[in-house]
């Protein structure tokens, strides 16, 4: 499938599928949409110097996690981090972005490098503070319980693949999280949050990023002691 660099309205590069008319990321601002949605709605809700294991659903330009990393290192957090990715990017496009000038940080090229060009299917090193696991999956694939603090859900909106907003795949989703995980996704559309809530998932619709009126956070509820 065709892929063309685009710049968003933030001035960072984003990704986008002509067959599709789909970007990767928000075209008002890839680097705004990820910190408001993943990080001011997802990561800020954990102390700083937690150890947090964090599930990405669409690892794509690695974005996320490179931020995720940056954040890392600013609030003394330990991270696992695991990303999913059916359709890896090739390297080279990925560092044509402008990403890490964007972030003004300049100054973790191997880092960034590192998190881009690690084998996949292996646990990678980063930092002594933060490891990383890509896996080449489909989300359908995915059934390991109880590994996620976090979840990060970054995948192609419903219009374009709407089998990845699905109760079954909401389910693999609630089933990897531990109790009073937290999931965080751009999408506010009905039938997502009802399958969200028809998994278990207490459901909130919180104020979106630049260009989205609202978006959604789920919280697995707490087993009850039997």
């Amino acid at each position: 499938m065709e892929r063309k660099i685009i710049q968003t309205s933030d001035g960072s590069s984003s990704v986008y599928l002509p067959e599709w008319d789909e970007n990767y990321h928000s075209k008002h601002g890839a680097i705004q949409e990820a910190y408001h949605v993943f990080i001011k709605n997802g990561l800020d809700l954990f102390q700083d110097g937690s150890a947090i294991q964090v599930l990405e659903m669409g690892f794509g330009t690695g974005l996320n996690c490179m931020i995720t990393y940056l954040e890392a290192i600013r609030r003394d957090l330990k991270i696992d981090y695991t990303g999913l990715e059916g359709y890896p990017l090739e390297t080279k496009m990925i560092f044509e972005l402008n990403h890490l000038e964007q972030l003004k940080a300049q100054q973790e090229l191997e880092v960034y490098q590192n998190i881009q060009t690690s084998d996949w299917e292996k646990l990678a090193k980063i930092s002594s503070k933060f490891n990383l696991t890509k896996k080449g999956i489909m989300f359908e694939d995915f059934h390991e319980n109880g590994v996620a603090d976090l979840i990060y859900f970054d995948a192609f909106g419903a219009r374009v693949q709407p089998e990845l907003w699905t109760e079954s795949i909401f389910k693999n989703m609630y089933d990897a999280m531990k109790d009073k995980g937290v999931i965080v996704t751009y999408s506010a559309k009905g039938s997502v949050r009802r399958a969200m809530q028809a998994v278990g998932f207490e459901v909130e619709r919180l104020p979106g990023p630049p260009g989205k009126r609202e978006m959604l956070r789920g919280t697995k509820k707490m087993r009850k002691a039997i």
